[in-house]
């Protein structure tokens, strides 16, 4: 039987696309302040969601016992919670079928020798990053149960950190096995799209930095953070060490995910202005091309929400082209390395 056939492709690519529902659901949870609604996590029974009213209550009850209830949701009724409860239960049904996605077909392929070595070795590495990110969804939940009813954003950009990187190495792992040719490489080229790569990743953290600490409700001008303000004189010193301004102040990680937004769009033009002085394939252009049309609209997106305050569509919309602009860089160097 041939070995990494269009099956195993198929199952990668499914992995991808579930994981991107994920995150779009992992998204809306946070916007609605859903994650905290399930205090305690059981593997099996818990998907399964209360079936009539006594189970309905009882969850509720389990809820009023955590900071989020007693601190600011104790004008909630049942209803309310139901509509929050939606959502998070939601988000580990999802985490736990992409669990069964990703082992189930494994295993199958695996007995039946339908992988070659480097794939089962590069699947391992999936499986692990796969648990590791739902160990990290409920240890992100457990920093809300304690006295601060919301939880710890270092926690949240990890967790959804580690989403995005398990998409983009599934997403390497299918390309490796689409195109198995080898490529045309300059190496110059290659480390310029390797650095935009590694500072879309900490721009992504910096993102869940500021989903995290809710820090997009405020500054809501643009180009400047406050009206008749440069973006430098609006930078407020909230805490000491000032180091700690710009990852646990809300002025100082808004102001960083902007800086950020901008270095991205110029290492992307960077990428879009050295490709035109080599010779490139069909696959590589397009993946530039890709790049240049999506850091646009997310540069875009990223201003409206912050002049709409966040709405919860918006910022979905947000994340989401976050999401595809992962895609188009990890692409793109794929087709520029070995």
């Amino acid at each position: 039987m041939k070995k990494d056939n269009k099956k195993v492709i198929y199952w990668l690519l499914t992995g991808c696309l579930l994981i991107f529902v994920m995150v779009v659901v992992g998204g809306i949870t946070r916007l609605t302040h859903s994650g905290l609604s399930i205090s305690n996590y059981k593997l099996i029974s818990g998907t399964i969601p209360p079936m009539n009213d006594l189970e309905w209550q009882e969850a509720f009850d389990l809820y009023k016992q955590y900071p989020e209830y007693q601190k600011l949701n104790n004008q909630f009724s049942l209803q309310d919670f139901k509509d929050i409860y939606f959502w998070e239960w939601l988000h580990r049904v999802i985490g736990r079928f992409i669990g069964l996605v990703f082992l189930l077909p494994f295993l199958y392929f695996l007995i039946t020798k339908q992988l070659s070595k480097s794939t089962i070795k590069k699947a391992i590495i999936l499986l692990c990053m796969g648990a590791f990110q739902g160990f990290l969804g409920w240890y992100m939940v457990k920093s809300g149960l304690v006295d601060n009813p919301d939880v710890s954003h270092y926690r949240l950009a990890a967790h959804l950190t580690t989403a995005f990187l398990t998409f983009a190495y599934t997403f390497w792992v299918a390309l490796d096995l689409i195109y198995p040719d080898k490529k045309q490489i300059n190496k110059s080229f290659r480390n310029l799209v390797r650095f935009g790569f590694i500072v879309l990743i900490i721009q992504i953290i910096y993102g869940a930095f500021v989903a995290g600490l809710d820090a997009g409700f405020i500054h809501n001008h643009w180009p400047m953070m406050n009206e008749g303000k440069f973006i430098h004189e609006t930078v407020y010193i909230e805490q000491s060490p000032v180091y700690k301004n710009f990852i646990e102040g809300k002025s100082g990680v808004q102001f960083i995910h902007r800086t950020l937004a901008y270095i991205v769009v110029l290492f992307i033009f960077l990428i879009w202005k050295n490709s035109k002085k080599i010779n490139l394939t069909l696959l590589q252009s397009k993946g530039i091309k890709a790049l240049i049309i999506i850091v646009g609209i997310q540069f875009a997106l990223g201003v409206f929400t912050i002049l709409l305050q966040v709405p919860v569509w918006l910022g979905v919309m947000h994340q989401v082209g976050a999401f595809f602009l992962l895609s188009a860089m990890t692409f793109t160097l794929h087709r520029f390395s070995k």
